[in-house]
């Protein structure tokens, strides 16, 4: 595996294997006038009977399909296809017209957004989330609102995915990574190589309570527990190759002091912790429960 020092740059549309079994690929998402690429990403698991889980979805192009073809023999070893965040839609049906013969499962948005897909599930199910264990965990980020996001309030919401055999975690927009410089950081507060959390951390990613900034601390302390990765695959911008879990461990440490002053000032605000009228409870920090 190449190490993140000789992979400065991925090149788009091209299928890399971070690790044993787990395969990147680069996509495009243009921002600001469609003038600016943020980049995308998909995610493609290889399980231990052979068959593949595709993780989120990139826009194909012909060079992509002949990559996918060629690992996944057409696409009939193509077993599951998963969105894992409520607002990473936009490739999803033009994947599905291409490899119709796969399960697709979602977030409920997924599944409101896209009727023309025939999804099996939805990702609030945990019986859906343990479906490929142990080869692959799926949990939910706590705090703030995964089954009825409004647009543009909870891009910090996601599924985080973990695969086990190559130590890669896959996450869509919860956390933000660069090795390089760009010019579209700026807009995020961002400099050469660092790792944010996204910016609605601060203000509208979390449920409006007291509790809800401390649940997503302690979802991430025990998913840094759990979950003894190594790389990162980040859907902006880029891949984290070694060291990833230092690196989220120090983001969340440095962040704490940030949630806790959004709780107190929460509490001011709303001292009966009521959640936004149609929104839902997300306070799951232990594992994946199901009962």
């Amino acid at each position: 595996m190449a190490s993140n020092e000789n992979m400065k740059i991925q090149q788009k549309h091209e299928l890399y294997e971070v690790g044993s079994g787990f395969w990147n690929i680069r996509g495009c998402y243009k921002m600001f006038a469609q003038k600016v690429d943020i980049g995308t990403h998909m995610s493609i698991v290889r399980l231990n009977d052979g068959n593949f889980v595709i993780f989120d979805t990139v826009e194909l192009d012909d060079h992509l399909k002949e990559q996918i073809d060629e690992l996944t023999d057409n696409g009939h070893l193509i077993e599951g296809v998963i969105g894992t965040h409520s607002f990473h839609t936009r490739s999803f049906l033009d994947f599905y017209k291409t490899y119709p013969l796969a399960a697709y499962y979602g977030t409920p948005r997924h599944l409101r957004q896209i009727p023309e897909i025939p999804w099996l599930g939805s990702l609030d199910d945990c019986n859906i989330r343990q479906k490929w264990e142990p080869d692959v965990e799926m949990r939910i980020t706590a705090g703030g609102e995964f089954v009825n996001p409004r647009h543009g309030s909870s891009h910090l919401m996601s599924v985080f995915i973990y695969h086990r055999a190559s130590k890669t975690l896959h996450v869509t927009d919860t956390i933000m990574y660069t090795d390089k410089f760009k010019p579209i950081l700026r807009f995020f507060g961002m400099t050469r190589g660092v790792i944010i959390f996204h910016p609605s951390i601060k203000t509208h990613g979390l449920h409006p309570t007291a509790d809800a900034p401390l649940l997503f601390r302690d979802w991430m302390r025990n998913m840094l527990q759990d979950w003894p990765f190594e790389n990162l695959c980040c859907a902006h911008l880029d891949v984290k190759l070694g060291g990833a879990h230092h690196l989220v461990t120090r983001l969340l440490n440095k962040t704490e002091p940030t949630l806790i002053k959004v709780s107190k000032k929460n509490k001011k605000k709303n001292p009966n912790g009521e959640l936004p009228t149609g929104s839902f409870p997300n306070t799951d920090v232990v594992g994946d429960e199901c009962g």
